[in-house]
């Protein structure tokens, strides 16, 4: 007679075919790691190291004068300018976009969601020249422009402009997977409940997007300090007025300047890193923010108190 399986057997013969068909070799797993590591170590980390090293190769010295120049503090502030209000319109535009496409349905709304990607498929020196079209003196706008003495292109508002168009797409795609998956059951509540569409969002929807939407800042952010195809077309490369930080790069590595455009690829190099580290640290909370709420034991009704119980005659 055939031996019957008892079902402890059977759970265990299903676990061990389980992970010999998802466990690789250990020589397949070694390998995998070190071409990753090779990966990493060849395209991330020496090319790190290479600006550095380059930025210092002429001493301390050489390199904080390379930081102390006017043109390097123009492009600087510059830099942290169009960072300072791009950020914040994207947020607004972002969140808003976000909101409409995950908790409304209406005409236009696969319309609305191909525009928020148009960014991601519309190369930034075209988005530029989108601009320089529209605001440029021989542009659709431009007699207008300039009747009014009214500078777009070649100056800071094309460079925020051009920034905001490159870097739309970052928080609003961030926040509209959450969204969609958290659903609609909160704020209908809410609204049943009385409260209003600004109270809703604020005391519901704001509070469970938290930090889905400070990571979509993060990369924005970082998106909007290191861009350069879309504020090349548009900002003239005018030294000590429209260049930004990678422009100032390539203008002092076109002349030979190595060790003050490493200068400043370093310092670029460094707001990536604390960028990096900020999102770790945003990932890391969250992580944790989660770990505890799924470790909270269920809500156990309470007993009822020795007064609250009928006394027998």
């Amino acid at each position: 007679m055939s031996a019957v399986l008892k079902p402890s057997s059977t759970t265990a013969v299903t676990a061990k075919v389980q992970r010999a068909g998802t466990t690789e070799p250990a020589w397949v797993r070694w390998s995998l790691i070190a071409l990753a590591l090779c990966f990493m170590f060849l395209f991330l980390v020496l090319p790190l190291a290479a600006v550095f090293t380059e930025a210092l190769r002429k001493g301390v010295d050489v390199y904080w004068q390379a930081l102390q120049e006017p043109d390097a503090w123009s492009a600087i502030r510059l830099t942290f300018l169009t960072a300072l209000v791009a950020v914040p319109l994207n947020l607004v535009f972002g969140v808003a976009a976000a909101w409409a496409i995950a908790k409304y349905e209406f005409p236009g709304k696969a319309f609305l969601t191909t525009l928020v990607d148009l960014p991601f498929s519309v190369s930034p020196v075209v988005a530029g020249l989108i601009y320089v079209l529209m605001f440029g003196a021989q542009g659709w706008f431009g007699p207008w422009l300039q009747a009014h003495d009214i500078q777009i292109i070649f100056a800071v508002p094309g460079i925020v402009l051009a920034t905001v168009f490159v870097t739309f797409p970052f928080i609003a795609r961030e926040l509209i997977p959450l969204m969609q998956a958290q659903g609609n059951d909160e704020e209908q509540a809410a609204i049943v409940l009385g409260a209003t569409v600004w109270q809703t969002f604020w005391h519901v929807t704001l509070p469970n997007i938290q930090w889905g939407l400070m990571y979509g800042v993060i990369l924005c952010n970082a998106r909007a300090m290191g861009e350069f195809g879309a504020v090349s077309v548009v900002s003239g490369h005018i030294r000590g007025q429209t260049n930004t930080m990678p422009l100032h790069v390539e203008i002092l590595y076109n002349e030979y300047q190595s060790a003050a455009a490493f200068a400043v690829a370093s310092l670029l190099a460094l707001l990536a890193l604390v960028t990096l580290a900020i999102k770790s640290t945003v990932e890391w909370r969250h992580a944790r923010e989660l770990k505890a709420s799924a470790d909270l034991p269920p809500e156990r009704p309470s007993a009822p108190s020795p007064s609250s119980k009928s006394t027998q005659p």
